[in-house]
């Protein structure tokens, strides 16, 4: 039976039930462990018996359970569904502004009461862009093959041909050039599709992928590595092809399967949600600038030796003849406004000099009304060295992702 858990960042998940009545079994905890080792203990930290989850946000399925792992930018205790809810869709919405998925499904997501959980919305926009690949007819390409033919073409292959055909010599052992449907590209759609069809528990996306499949040329399966990916060139007849390719290899290089009994196959998709907020902020800031202002992301400089420093955000404002310069570093934490990290000044104080910025401002998510106001470093710029710890709004009044904050950001720094 399936199972959905529901849980925020930082929180915790043992074998024993949480206030909620939601634990896992000693199986599903096995493979959690297992994945993590295999991933430097990146996305949670191991705890006795359980897992306590880091600032990575997304979705898990091992076997029949599906864990979603929110954000949760406020200090509310009371985890009551509307706050899931509120959250999942904040999530959502996050990835679609930052192009991790279409932003027409994540509309549609809000009406369909269909899907189960965030990775059954990736299943049916992978299912949607395979088919209407299919639909326009799969493209083919030229490749190398040697196989023994009754008829002569390509280049004959007389070691083989020696080998093979001494008693049929009406049979040739040749290598040349076929054109058909066989090749990497269609290879990794397949390969999507088959894990799909293991990992997958919604009878209905089930019975899609069956059809799918159905409809999908005879090819030939391989196994598919990162390599596989790195070495695919675009090119104008694989354009229609990025965005299935995208969630290919979300789905391929995030599987897990379960080689002992094959009852415990997972699956993640996990999102650094720092990098999230990061990528976030910065879209926000484009869609609010204007001729004054100029947004460069994530520009870097050379440092010590080998060494660089990148800011997160380098907003330029131009009045006349005047030029400003300004660093944003956005924090996806909460923390106490009186009390900042030292090593997050000292950074800002390294950016400061470097982009000959007097101002400065580290980004957090906005928990309460705290007083905002430049800081002065000691010690700096002659014109003055500043940094201001800002907080802004994650959601709306309506409880809803705001997507208005690139120009309430921009006023912070004046």
């Amino acid at each position: 039976m399936a199972r959905l858990i529901q849980i925020f960042e930082h929180e915790r998940l043992t074998l024993t039930a949480n206030e909620r009545g939601e634990k896992l079994t000693p199986s599903e905890l096995d493979k959690l462990y297992e994945f993590n080792d295999r991933h430097n203990n990146e996305y949670f930290t191991g705890i006795r018996d359980g897992v306590k989850f880091t600032e990575y946000v997304g979705v898990i399925q091992i076997g029949g359970l599906t864990i979603e792992i929110l954000p949760k930018a406020d200090k509310k205790q009371r985890n009551e569904p509307r706050d899931y809810d509120i959250w999942r869709n904040a999530l959502l919405s996050m990835l679609a502004m930052c192009r991790q998925i279409k932003v027409e499904s994540v509309s549609q997501a809000s009406l369909n009461k269909r899907y189960h959980s965030l990775l059954d919305l990736y299943y049916e926009i992978y299912l949607d862009e395979v088919n209407a690949l299919i639909h326009k007819g799969l493209i083919k390409q030229y490749r190398t093959h040697s196989a023994n033919t009754r008829v002569l073409k390509g280049r004959i292959e007389f070691a083989e041909n020696i080998k093979k055909n001494l008693i049929h010599q009406e049979r040739f052992f040749t290598t040349h050039q076929v054109y058909d449907h066989q090749h990497t590209i269609n290879q990794i759609l397949l390969k999507g599709l088959d894990i799909l069809s293991k990992i997958v528990t919604n009878p209905t996306i089930k019975d899609r992928i069956c059809r799918t499949k159905l409809d999908f040329p005879d090819i030939k399966p391989t196994v598919i590595t990162k390599a596989h990916f790195d070495k695919l060139k675009q090119s104008r007849k694989t354009i229609a092809y990025n965005e299935a390719l995208k969630i290919a290899k979300m789905i391929i290089l995030n599987y897990a399967p379960d080689i002992k009994n094959g009852q415990e196959n997972m699956l993640a998709l996990l999102f650094d949600m720092n990098k999230l907020w990061e990528e976030y902020v910065y879209r926000m800031l484009l869609r609010a600038q204007d001729n004054q202002y100029q947004i460069e992301f994530q520009n870097s400089q050379k440092f010590w030796e080998h060494k660089t420093i990148r800011p997160d955000i380098v907003v330029t404002k131009t009045e006349g003849a005047n030029v400003e310069k300004f660093v944003i570093d956005t924090k996806w934490k909460i923390i106490d406004y009186r009390n900042p990290s030292d090593d997050d000044l000292k950074q800002m104080y390294a950016y400061n000099l470097y982009w000959d910025s007097g101002k400065c401002m580290l980004l957090y998510p906005k928990t309460e009304d705290f007083p905002e106001s430049f800081g002065i470093f000691h010690k700096g710029r002659e014109n003055g060295n500043a940094c201001k710890l800002g907080f802004i709004e994650v959601l709306n009044g309506n409880g809803i992702l705001d997507h208005e904050i690139g120009s309430v950001i921009l006023n912070k720094l004046n």
